[in-house]
């Protein structure tokens, strides 16, 4: 079954860079602008491992329909990062959520396998029971993260993407059986752009879910875009090389299509170095990028294949001529910003891992290749934050964001909570009571007492003696708590409370102040003077 090509329109940095004559002057209150955000960092991690994701799953898809003798080396990497994907998970969402999205994230990529072998087999039973899987993935993951954003991602709009994903893969599975190896690389930058759309969004999300975590920062800030553009070009174009000359040391039939889309790819960071520093600067990009770096890595294929040490050795002297070149290229075009030396640090650790991945290729050692493949891909990474600060640096005016309106609160919907280290007393908009404890310093962190927060601002408190457990109702939200666990469930999901939750001497039960004002999302004011803790949130 031929899949409906869809359009996804390649994402460039003319879409993220003001135009240097015209673009609006920001405001005077509008904040300096960067790629280096808490809300920036989430979405370059997620660029990252969605992006390789794609990457290894189509690889892994074509070398087990072909067969080659990487193909198991390709199926270990690419469930190497599903696992890669469970720290970040468990950062946000604790143990239980890692744990869960682990079972339904890693099995879809069985799923894929089981397509390829009933591909291979023409099963046709067979590839409708893989199909049936696949949209059961889509399903069950879509409702997961619908469920760990608590809505701010819905569930079907995150299913919605992922069957777009799921439909971009299955196209450039099924365009590569069918031989037409052009149509199946025209997909795949399309797949692959695509997924830079859904760390976007997915980031945006837990950003707004967790505003206080993120130092209330944005994912879709220009400078943001920025850093994601500059990683999406990075990142393909490392994919790209590294699977072209694979297939052109196997001398198979894609390498053609691989060099055309490399191409394109080309074409793209040019568009993207004239939108930035005009046609003249694109011009010398375009010299510089494709003479003796895209085309230089043909040649040193073919001296590898050869055993040619001579050809070898020139042509790793072009390559090495291009990371000076290009490197003072950077620097001159970025006024200093990003250095020569770093630049030409980073050029030459970027060709060494091209190099390695498929000296190591051609060796047999296939597990060393696909993880010298991976270090290489998540450098480039490293390159798109440090290319995006430093034009973000240069052009600073041009990334800030303008001020958001601020609009006038009621004040009959803001709670106002004051507290202070070693006082019993609690007041809230006024209304003064006494606590029977008090908040208080311990390892650095400042406790307050749980039940007064939350009976103060109108929420149910329940004690489970039997279970040691804390339940908080609070509007539609549900919040479990246990004595001596670092862990809390909010609407049956599991997070991490940062330190344990425990019972104090005056029996009573004791949060971290910072988790409990993330969690809610209060903004807090602390005096260093007397050491009181203002909270306030509009209700």
């Amino acid at each position: 079954m031929k899949m409906k090509k869809l359009i996804v329109p390649m994402l460039s940095l003319t879409l993220v860079m003001p135009t240097m004559a015209g673009a609006a002057a920001p405001t005077s209150t509008a904040a300096k602008a960067s790629v280096n955000t808490p809300a920036a960092e989430l979405r370059a991690g997620l660029d990252y491992l969605l992006s390789e994701h794609f990457t290894l799953a189509v690889t892994a898809m074509t070398k087990a329909y072909d067969g080659t003798k990487d193909a198991d080396a390709a199926y270990k990497a690419l469930d190497q990062n599903a696992l890669d994907m469970q720290p970040a998970i468990a950062s946000l969402y604790g143990d239980a959520g890692a744990a869960e999205f682990e079972r339904i994230f890693r099995a879809h990529n069985q799923y894929t396998d089981d397509l390829v072998k009933a591909t291979k087999k023409k099963d046709a039973a067979a590839i409708k029971t893989a199909e049936d899987k696949v949209s059961g993935f889509v399903d069950e993951f879509g409702n997961f993260l619908g469920a760990a954003t608590e809505g701010k991602l819905p569930a079907d709009a995150a299913k919605q993407a992922i069957r777009s994903h799921e439909d971009h893969v299955q196209e450039v599975f099924e365009d590569y059986v069918a031989g037409d190896y052009k149509g199946a690389y025209e997909a795949y930058r399309k797949g692959y752009a695509e997924m830079f759309g859904i760390s976007k969004v997915l980031s945006s999300a837990i950003v707004a879910q967790m505003p206080a975590k993120f130092e209330n920062t944005k994912a879709d800030t220009k400078a943001a875009d920025l850093r994601s553009a500059l990683n999406q070009l990075a990142g393909e174009h490392f994919a790209l090389s590294a699977l072209q000359m694979q297939e052109q040391y196997d001398g198979r039939a894609a390498s053609d299509a691989l060099i055309w889309a490399e191409a394109m790819n080309t074409a793209d960071f040019k568009a993207a170095i004239a939108s930035i520093y005009g046609a003249e600067g694109a011009a010398a990009f375009e010299k510089i990028w494709v003479t003796n770096h895209v085309n230089a890595q043909a040649d040193f294929v073919t001296a590898v294949k050869n055993n040619d040490a001579a050809a070898k050795a020139a042509v790793e002297a072009r390559i090495a001529g291009f990371t000076t070149e290009f490197a003072a290229f950077l620097d001159s075009a970025t006024a200093g910003n990003l250095p020569k030396e770093a630049g030409q640090a980073a050029l030459s650790a970027h060709e060494n891992q091209v190099q390695q991945v498929l000296t190591q290729y051609a060796a047999g050692d296939y597990t060393a290749s696909y993880k010298t493949n991976r270090e290489g891909y998540k450098l480039m990474f490293g390159v798109g934050q440090a290319l995006g600060n430093a034009i973000v640096t240069q052009f600073n005016d041009k990334f800030q964001e303008a001020a958001a309106p601020t609009t006038p609160t009621d004040p009959a919907t803001m709670v106002k909570v004051w507290m202070q280290v070693g006082s019993s007393v609690l007041n809230i908009n006024g209304t003064v009571t006494k606590m029977d404890t008090e908040p208080f310093i311990w390892k650095g962190m400042t406790y307050i007492p749980l039940r007064y927060l939350s009976e103060g601002i109108g929420a149910d408190v329940k004690w489970d003696k039997k279970a040691q457990q804390v339940t908080i109702k609070a509007g539609s939200d549900t919040l479990k708590f246990w004595i001596n666990k670092d862990f809390m469930e909010v609407n049956g999901m599991k997070k991490s409370v940062g330190a344990k939750v425990f019972v104090n001497s005056d029996n009573r039960t004791v949060v971290p102040l910072r988790f409990i004002t993330e969690l809610l999302g209060w903004n807090v004011q602390w005096d260093k003077a007397d050491h009181s803790i203002t909270l306030t949130k509009a209700m």
